[in-house]
């Protein structure tokens, strides 16, 4: 036959194993409007070749081995993203302390007591003095959840842990996106560099020419001060590209977080083939599930939803057991034994009478808070979709702008040649020659910044696409 405490063991469990009912709402992901598939700049949909996002890790997608070490030392330096890791390490903690509320504890005490005190309340009356010890397991007050309340509060703290842990992938996805970006932006300057450097040489030997020709008699100072001009006009853009490329050095400085060497190693070519892999958007739903943004947003919607029926629960009363057992004596040397064996076991319950609607007011909070993260999930969908089609009509439009912009470069090269032989017979004046050649540095450099451009869009289109999965969420 069992003892009275092990029947009240039982019961205590079985009272536990009864609580389930949840108050929460059922959780429904919120409507959005899905297209059935991407359109650039409103003609065709797209159908192009190469693997989705998602399924290109970060280091497959960047394909020039100088840029793959950048990202690799930022994401092992940089701070905020170190300081996103912790976050999520203290909604882990917050839930691993909420999640062991759910279940009894134990606790292990031990006491002893020596007291002297009078026989009786008489003046002179004697003296005795009385010991006792004790030595008890139990279980502290322990809520009996029958409303849900502590599930509810469980599956909160779970979602904000989660919701932490994508926060923490799109802010390496958003780290890895700019540390690559800022890396196109230096390429680009340093090609615009020597690019103006040539320009340069190339207008002050024009300038020293003009200076003979002017002593010689044979043309007039206007030649010269317009090659002056000219020249003067490529130090002053030389200048501000090496201003440019400063800052862009230094800014990807400071998202490696660590020294960059004086000049960067030589990477691939400026191309978007030589530098990328080839990339294809996927089916508009599967952005719900790869960017972590998305993903975070549902996080946050569905804590709040759970703290609704935490809420919700405070309308009932609060149940609570306790229960110890062990051994209590006068003597300590026969403490532990069948004689000196003792237990206790209660149950309480607590339910406000009045309090003046402040458990109506937290459940309005938190259907308010509920709704304020459905918007806000509907919203960041919107968002993505918008990103991600603004991505595709900049991506089919670069290549057009690469193309007649290739074709502007030659045309342009082939006007400096023309009045360059037009000027050294007399047909033309020098001032041709100085618009031919300032309209063909022009054209070169607008070249150069439509495909660094055209880099830059293409990393923001991967991180409109969720990119590869860098860590997946617990």
């Amino acid at each position: 036959m069992r003892s009275r405490p092990a029947r009240a063991w039982i019961l205590a469990l079985a009272a536990t194993a009864l609580c389930g009912c949840n108050l929460a709402p059922p959780y429904v992901r919120p409507e959005v409007a899905v297209p059935a598939s991407y359109l650039t700049s409103g003609e065709v949909p797209v159908q192009d070749s190469g693997t989705n996002a998602p399924a290109i890790g970060w280091s497959a997608y960047f394909q020039d081995p100088v840029l793959q070490g950048l990202i690799e030392q930022a994401l092992r330096n940089n701070r905020d993203l170190a300081a996103a890791v912790a976050r999520m390490e203290q909604a882990r903690a917050q839930f691993r302390i909420q999640r062991s509320q759910r279940l009894p504890g134990l606790e292990i005490s031990g006491s002893g007591q020596r007291l002297r005190t009078p026989v009786s309340a008489a003046d002179g009356a004697a003296r005795v003095t009385v010991d006792s010890y004790a030595v008890q397991v139990g279980i502290p007050a322990f809520e009996l959840d029958f409303w849900g309340r502590v599930a509810n509060l469980s599956e909160a703290a779970r979602r904000q842990y989660l919701a932490t842990a994508e926060a923490r992938d799109a802010a390496a996805l958003s780290l890895i996106a700019t540390v690559a970006a800022t890396y196109y932006a230096v390429r680009a300057s340093e090609a615009g560099i020597v690019l103006a450097e040539r320009s340069l040489a190339s207008r002050q030997e024009t300038r020293e020419l003009a200076q003979l020709r002017m002593d010689a008699g044979l043309t007039s100072s206007v030649d010269f001060n317009q090659s002056y001009a000219l020249v003067t006009q490529a130090e002053v853009q030389l200048a501000e590209l090496r201003r440019s490329h400063g800052q862009a050095v230094q800014l990807l400085q400071f998202l490696v977080a660590t020294p960059l060497p004086p000049t960067l190693p030589a990477g691939r070519p400026l191309e978007p083939d030589a530098q990328l892999a080839r990339l294809q958007p996927g089916l508009p739903s599967e952005l719900l599930e790869a960017r972590p943004d998305v993903r975070l947003a549902e996080q946050q919607l569905r804590a709040a939803n759970a703290n609704i029926g935490a809420a919700r629960a405070l309308y009932f009363p609060l149940i609570a057991l306790t229960g110890a057992g062990g051994y209590a004596s006068s003597d300590l040397s026969g403490l532990v034994s069948d004689s000196n064996r003792v237990w206790s076991f209660g149950a309480g319950a607590v339910l406000p009478l009045l309090d003046w609607g402040a458990r109506r007011a937290r459940v309005d909070a938190a259907v308010a808070t509920r709704d304020e993260r459905e918007v806000s999930y509907q919203s960041t969908v919107q968002n993505a979709f918008r990103e991600v089609a603004s991505g595709l009509v900049a991506a089919e439009q670069n290549d057009r702008q690469i193309a007649a912009q290739l074709q502007a470069v030659q045309v342009q090269q082939a006007l400096v040649e023309t009045a360059q032989d037009r000027y050294e017979v007399g047909l033309t004046p020098y001032l041709e020659v100085l618009d031919a050649e300032r309209n063909h540095f022009t054209a070169e450099q607008a070249l150069l910044q439509l495909r660094a451009s055209a880099l830059q869009d293409a990393v923001n289109l991967y991180a409109a696409l969720g990119g590869g999965q860098l860590t997946r969420s617990p």
